[in-house]
C-alpha cells in the first residue's frame, strides 16, 4: 500500500492510497492511535470513492463514532481505467433508464462482472489496512447501497472478517444465493417508491439473508431520497455491533 497524500481537517485525517492498481482513501480520527473498528464503504453507480455522500458519511463515522473508514473506486469508476465490457453495459443501462425500460437483467450482468473484480480487491485492501497502526486488526463493517450493495453482498458473503453490514436500495435476484451465505447482523434500507428497484425484489432480497439479526428500514420516496436520519441510525447500528 502506497500513500500519495495526507491532509487533516475538522478532526479527520484523510490519506489517499494505491494498492497495486486500486485507488482508495482512508479516513481516521486526527492524532488518535489505533486499533479501532473499520468500516468499508461502497459507493453508488456513476460515483467514486470521494463522492459527496461518501465523504459526509465517512466524516460522521470518524468524528462521532471513532471509526476508521475506507473507500475504493469500484471497477470502471473514479480513477480506474475504463473497462470496455463494463462501459458498454453501463451505457446501455443508462439508455434503458432514459427510455423507461426494465433494466434488471443489465444491472445483474453489470454487477456480477464488477463483483468478480471488486471482491478480491476489497479483501486485499482490507488486509493491507489492518496492518496499519491507526487501524489494526479490529472489527470490520461494510456500508453500501445501490451498486454499493450489489458489490457488497458478494463481499460480505465471502469475507469472514466483516461482522456487520448496512445494505440496501437493491433487489437483484442474482444476489439471492450470496445473500443466503450472509449470517452477520444486517440493516437493509428500502425506498418504498423506488423507481429503479421493484419493491417485491427488495423484499425478496431481504428475505434471502440468513442473518439471525436483520432489520429492514423502509422509507417513502424514490431511489435517491434516502432520509438523512438513516445516517444517525446507521452510526448506532455499527457502534452496537462493532464497538
Amino acid at each position: 500500500m502506497r500513500f500519495t497524500s495526507l491532509t487533516s481537517s475538522d478532526g479527520v485525517t484523510e490519506q489517499l492510497f494505491t494498492l497495486g492498481e486500486i485507488p482508495g482513501v482512508l479516513w481516521t480520527p486526527e492524532g488518535a492511535p489505533g486499533p479501532r473498528p473499520l468500516i468499508l464503504m461502497g459507493h453508488g453507480g456513476g460515483q467514486h470513492k470521494k463522492a459527496p455522500g461518501v465523504l459526509a458519511r465517512a466524516h460522521r463515522f470518524v468524528t462521532e463514532g471513532g471509526f476508521a473508514v475506507a473507500a475504493i473506486d469500484a471497477p470502471n469508476h473514479g480513477e480506474r481505467p475504463k473497462n470496455e465490457e463494463l462501459d458498454r453495459i453501463a451505457t446501455e443501462h443508462q439508455a434503458r433508464i432514459a427510455a423507461g425500460e426494465d433494466t434488471a437483467t443489465l444491472v445483474a450482468a453489470l454487477q456480477a462482472l464488477a463483483a468478480r473484480q471488486a471482491v478480491p480487491e476489497w479483501q486485499a485492501v482490507l488486509t493491507a489496512l489492518q496492518e496499519l497502526g491507526q487501524v489494526g486488526a479490529g472489527p470490520v463493517g461494510y456500508w453500501g447501497v445501490s451498486m454499493g450493495c450489489g458489490l457488497g453482498v458478494p463481499l460480505v458473503a465471502a469475507e469472514p472478517r466483516v461482522g456487520a453490514a448496512v445494505l440496501g436500495l437493491q433487489g437483484s435476484p442474482a444476489l439471492a444465493e450470496a445473500a443466503t451465505r450472509i449470517t452477520v447482523p444486517v440493516r437493509f434500507l428500502v425506498q418504498w417508491d423506488d423507481e429503479r428497484v421493484p419493491r417485491a425484489h427488495s423484499l425478496a432480497l431481504f428475505e434471502a439473508f440468513a442473518s439471525a439479526e436483520k432489520t429492514m428500514h423502509a422509507s417513502p420516496g424514490k431511489h435517491g431520497d434516502l432520509p438523512r436520519s438513516e445516517a444517525e441510525d446507521t452510526l448506532r447500528f455499527f457502534t452496537r455491533h462493532l464497538g
